[in-house]
């Protein structure tokens, strides 16, 4: 919200509204499916600044207190906050990470109100302000946190608020006691501001002119949100509510009744085709029809003929993991219309529906029907596995997993007499095994030995053989979030275990013979599995399959089976099928996501990007052949009720899925009965995200982040851009700097670099397009909707059209790219001339494939210095990287000769950098960024230079998504360390010398404190490679003279 002498103003259901300053005459001044956020009044309060996304990017518009059409001031693909005014009501304050590098972080910027060329304020890094009375300070926060909503956070993103002298361009720090404070607002010489120094954000002021500190808001459920100030009132929101507080008064904060009333076409019920948004599905007894979960409801969708059926029709209530009985009778789904997930059955027309109450509330995976659709079997949220006896109505627990990893592999395969369930387990040394589980004996079977990884069990319709996946190179797999881990495949042999032993090999050599009538009466026609499991695994053979990065076995008609295989670069999988009997395997298809088979097997449906095909299971299909039309399924869709579902189920997620049982302390139960009440009055999926951003913020984690789901679509209009720093001259435009994109990085391309392209430093932009460009415009209005189009230039070295260049180029919709491997490369040269050679210099961007590619690619290219700068800044993450860290705490353990050349000796171990390590840090580096400096500070690998990291060392996988699309994360596990106690996490790592961040110049005095170090430490302990010894006499047998 924001306040005026005669009005206030807020957001609502995406749109903009003005009232009186009581609350009273609410009316609406903006309306669009895009978001408009944080308008903020015009000193004179005749005027709006707001940010919109009117053509799909945030941009400053201004639209008169008494309503109109807005008006667009800026142009940029970066998202551009609108933050205030300056005081004398000429130009407008935003926030944008359009030069942010190499990580988006925002600085201020102002815009006049005919959208001139923004001017940038002299601060290296600012994301929210606010300037005083005259206009010559401003004071404001630095950053925006990675999670607004984390409570108690206490890591290194608690920045204090400061104030700027923009004269002296001096600065002084708010007191801060590693609090979260934010939403600084200047009234006379107090800035006040939110803090959760009392727990609660509340509103506290500080004395500029004697540095007091004074709490002036007292709320202890809700914390204060958005504080804002104008004509020296206060005005923030607190549990929904609007309150504004007088700053100079005793008074409590007054809460303002506000009554909204309009229409709200993002809460109208209304119909969907919601084919896009299928979720899981299944295959029916015969194939002739298929079922889908999407958008909470269950569809099927004939092979060939009839209409497209909604089963559930069912607003509001989570209808999700469909299966269709073998016997065609039932389908089985979990439902979660009272509250939390139970299992249900209905018929192929959604009627005779019956509930089998499960065991304990949590979440419920695919339910797998036996053959003889008696009993169905599934997995939960715990990894636990069970069967339900249908007819009993009872459920039964057969075994767990015992590893919340992120791969699930205990999955149910029901053997052809209903009597067996095969399944993957994780064994204690991380590595699956597969196990068989016994309904008469109520018993499971570990069937191969665990020396081999071994997944994807699959049944044989005949009864005698079991197929499955066995690696026998999962090797550093197992450490799943190690670094280590990347870049090797896992290859999966296809293995057959014969189930008895009076079973003949199905690889026997063949023999044309005549066979006798007793042969043919021994011949085994039945389905009965007979099991022998004593020395089973000396009946567990390799067939004649390559050995290949296969993911899943699934069987077919009998002695058939189905593999998908994932080659490296491909889109999706390759089906392949194997016929058993004929040692035959035969390539399908490739780009398939999943495949499901119909319950006599006869069928398959393939499940593509976006497309699904029903065909035979026994044949190779034709391109196009089966294809099934999803087209058609049309739900209605209530907003509101789906909304109270979804936040639901986001607070069923954490008591679920929380990596500790007590969500940190947290109470869940109040947490709901404060929040809930809430979502009744979204009116806008936006509302909806924000109160669950609150909610995964209450448990005080890092990692608890909330995002998708069904907004309103709007039109994007992507800008081009050149690639290019601009200053104003002459009344044109001014290229000051061209981002080349430097060498060897394919995939950045800069529009005003490459053979054949005439543009230099200095010139003048006189045309696009035949039309001329001046200054008097936004620079980036002239190139609305050109990104990935070729246009026509004009250049000139003068700013005139006489003797200027045309030249043809392709803007491009994003800098971000360029800006970044031009930092990365600037730094990389000034560490080469500040240390004459000696350093070399690796940037980090996370933890995942970027930052091993990274490493990989500047680390070992500069072994030929004697130490290195190892920058983590603003690293975003990944995996834990022990790759890096065991590379850089390598010791040199000796040499090999060259014996050619200056005979320059190989170094044992061959790749690596011997002399001192530096690492850089600051507080955008988190999560795996957390961890790396963590590792490189417990091995005494180096020195950590820079400020303490954001401090959020838990991991999030396994967690469902919501209906609509939407996510909100629960972590799924947290780190301890080898003392036995929680680390990391809400602390981050503090460097071992502090250096802070210039706040006016942006030069990096962190970068050069680091190579200052490295060259001290180089020093003290000079870095001497030996040069190969003189040559060896190791002959000691005598030689005769002649």
């Amino acid at each position: 919200p924001d306040i005026s002498s005669d009005h206030i103003t807020f957001v609502y259901a995406n749109d903009i509204w003005i009232a009186n300053r009581d609350g009273s005459d609410v009316r609406r001044l903006t309306s669009f499916s895009g978001q408009e956020l944080h308008p903020r009044f015009s000193p004179d309060g005749s005027q709006i600044a707001f940010t919109g996304e009117y053509d799909g990017n945030k941009d400053v518009y201004v639209v008169p207190i008494m309503g109109g059409e807005p008006r667009r001031l800026i142009w940029h693909p970066s998202a551009d906050l609108v933050r205030g005014w300056t005081p004398d009501g000429k130009r407008i304050l935003f926030a944008s990470s359009r030069d942010g590098v190499p990580y988006p972080t925002n600085k201020f910027y102002t815009v006049d109100l005919n959208g001139d060329f923004p001017q940038t304020l002299p601060l290296a890094r600012a994301e929210e302000g606010d300037f005083n009375q005259d206009g010559n300070r401003i004071v404001f926060r630095k950053i925006e946190g990675w999670e607004t909503e984390f409570r108690n956070y206490k890591g290194g993103q608690n920045l204090p608020l400061f104030i700027a002298n923009l004269d002296g361009k001096s600065v002084e720090s708010l007191p801060n006691d590693n609090t979260t404070d934010r939403n600084p607002v200047w009234i006379g010489e107090t800035v006040y501001f939110l803090s959760d120094r009392d727990h609660a954000a509340n509103v506290w002021a500080y004395r500029s002119d004697n540095r007091s500190l004074t709490q002036r808001t007292h709320f202890k459920e809700y914390d204060c949100k958005n504080l804002s100030a104008g004509a020296g009132m206060l005005i923030f929101e607190n549990g929904g509510d609007l309150y504004t507080l007088n700053p100079v008064s005793d008074q409590e904060p007054l809460k303002l009744q506000i009554n909204v009333e309009g229409d709200f076409p993002w809460v109208r019920p209304h119909w969907k085709d919601v084919a896009s948004e299928i979720q899981s599905a299944d295959l029916s007894a015969t194939g002739k029809r298929a079922i889908f979960s999407a958008r909470g409801d269950l569809f099927t969708v004939p092979a060939e003929n009839g209409p497209i059926r909604n089963l559930t029709n069912s607003p509001g209530v989570a209808d999700r993991e469909p299966s269709w009985s073998p016997d065609g009778k039932w389908i089985a789904w979990f439902n979660d219309e009272e509250g939390e997930y139970q299992l249900y059955l209905m018929d192929q027309f959604g009627a005779d529906k019956r509930k089998i109450t499960l065991p304990s509330p949590t979440f419920y995976y695919t339910p797998a029907w036996s053959p003889d659709s008696k009993f169905l079997s599934f997995a939960d949220a715990n990894r636990t596995l069970w069967v339900t006896d249908v007819g009993a109505g009872t459920t039964t627990r057969i075994d767990d997993e015992g590893f919340a990893h992120p791969v699930r592999t205990i999955y149910p395969e029901w053997s052809p007499d209903s009597k067996w369930i095969a399944y993957t387990k994780r064994l204690t040394s991380e590595y699956n095994a597969i196990f068989i589980y016994s309904l008469d004996q109520k018993k499971s079977f570990q069937i191969t030995d665990g020396m081999a990884d071994c997944t994807s069990p699959a049944w044989d319709i005949g009864g005698k053989y079991l197929y499955l996946l066995a690696s026998t190179n999962y090797a550093l797999n197992v450490g799943w979030l190690d670094m280590s881990s990347i870049e090797r495949t896992i290859r999966n042999g296809v293995y057959v275990v014969v189930l008895n032993n009076e079973f003949p090999s199905p690889l026997a050599a063949k023999s044309d013979d005549e066979s006798t009538g007793e042969q043919e009466s021994k011949k085994d026609t039945s389905k009965t599995v007979r099991i022998d499991f004593d020395r089973i695994g000396e009946r567990i053979l390799a067939l004649d399959i390559p050995v290949r990065a296969y993911q899943a076995v699934i069987a077919g008609p009998e002695n058939k089976f189905f593999l998908l295989r994932q080659d490296e670069y491909a889109a999706g999988l390759a089906l392949e099928l194997y016929d058993l009997k004929e040692k035959k395997l035969e390539a399908w298809q490739d780009k398939v996501n999943n495949i499901y088979v119909s319950g006599d097997h006869q069928k398959i449906m393939i499940q593509g990007s976006g497309s699904y095909a029903i065909v035979d299971a026994g044949s190779k299909p034709s391109p196009g052949q089966g294809s099934l039309s999803t087209r058609g399924m049309e739900m209605w869709i209530d907003p509101v009720s789906e909304w109270e579902q979804m936040f639901h189920e986001a607070w069923r997620f954490q008591r679920d899925y929380f990596y500790v049982r007590n969500v940190h302390g947290l109470d869940l139960d109040w947490v709901y009965k404060a929040y809930a009440p809430l979502v009744k009055y979204a009116r806008h999926r936006s509302d909806l995200t924000y109160l669950l951003d609150i909610l995964g913020g209450e448990t005080s984690v890092g990692h608890s982040f909330t995002g998708g789901g069904a907004y309103p679509s709007i039109d994007r209009v992507p800008i081009g851009m050149l690639g290019a720093d601009f200053e104003v001259s002459d009344d044109r435009y001014r290229i000051r700097k061209i981002y080349t994109g430097e060498h060897w990085n394919p995939g950045i391309k800069s529009p005003l670099s490459g053979p054949g392209i005439d543009a230099r430093t200095g010139d003048y932009l006189i045309e696009v397009n035949g039309q001329n460009i001046s200054a008097d415009r936004n620079l980036y209005s002239y190139f609305d909707f050109t990104a990935g189009k070729q246009i026509r230039l004009l250049l000139n070295d003068r700013p005139t059209r006489d003797g200027a260049r045309l030249v043809t180029v392709t803007p491009v919709s994003s800098e971000y790219q360029l800006r970044q491997i031009d930092w990365v490369e600037s730094n990389r040269r000034k560490v080469d001339a500040w240390s004459n050679h000696q350093l070399a210099y690796v940037w980090l961007p996370n933890t995942g494939d970027q930052g091993y590619n990274n490493f990989n690619r500047y680390y070992f290219a500069q072994k030929d210095r004697s130490g290195a700068i190892i920058d983590d800044r603003f690293n975003q993450g990944g995996y834990a990287a022990d790759y890096i860290v065991d590379l850089l705490a390598r010791p040199l353990m000796g040499y090999f000769s060259n014996p050619i050349g200056e005979k320059q000796p190989f170094t044992s171990p061959g790749a690596g950098i011997w002399g001192p390590k530096i690492m850089l840090i600051n507080e955008m580096a988190g999560s795996g960024g957390d961890y790396l400096p963590y590792m490189f500070k417990k091995r005494q690998v180096g020195t950590l230079v820079g400020t303490r990291t954001w401090g959020g060392l838990v991991g999030i996988w396994d967690v469902p998504n919501l209906i609509d699309g939407g996510y909100i994360t629960a972590p799924r596990g947290g780190f301890f360390n080898t003392e036995g106690e929680w680390d990391v996490e809400n602390k981050g790592i503090a460097p071992n010398v502090e250096v802070v961040e210039d706040a006016f110049t942006g030069e990096d005095v962190q970068l050069k404190r680091a190579v200052e170090i490295g060259l001290e430490q180089l020093k003290a302990q000079p870095l001497h490679l030996l040069p190969q010894p003189a040559d060896p006499v190791r002959v000691s047998r005598p030689v005769k003279n002649k």
